[in-house]
């Protein structure tokens, strides 16, 4: 019976390829990103505590229900941002 051509090659040895180099965000990424969420958490309470207390507060007042929405935008911008942190 012949021999399968399979078992007579064998696999020539290649070396590992060389560990990549890590990469590094930048320094400002990590205190951007805590930022705009604090910000953004921030931004909502105050509305609506300012809200329930009717307290009136010349921006907040005047932008009404979109300040949840500035609020979101802060919260959104620093999600976007941790994907970018290494």
């Amino acid at each position: 019976m012949p021999k399968s051509k399979s078992r007579n090659k064998k696999a020539v040895y290649t070396p590992p390829k060389k560990a990549q180099e890590v990469k590094l965000s930048p320094r400002w990424l990590a205190p951007t990103m805590v930022a705009a969420w604090i910000i953004g958490i921030l931004w909502i309470a105050v509305f609506y505590v300012t809200n329930v207390a009717s307290v009136r507060v010349p921006l907040m007042t005047d932008l009404g229900n979109w300040n949840l929405g500035i609020g979101f935008a802060f919260i959104i911008f620093g999600v976007v941002l941790s994907t970018r942190w290494r």
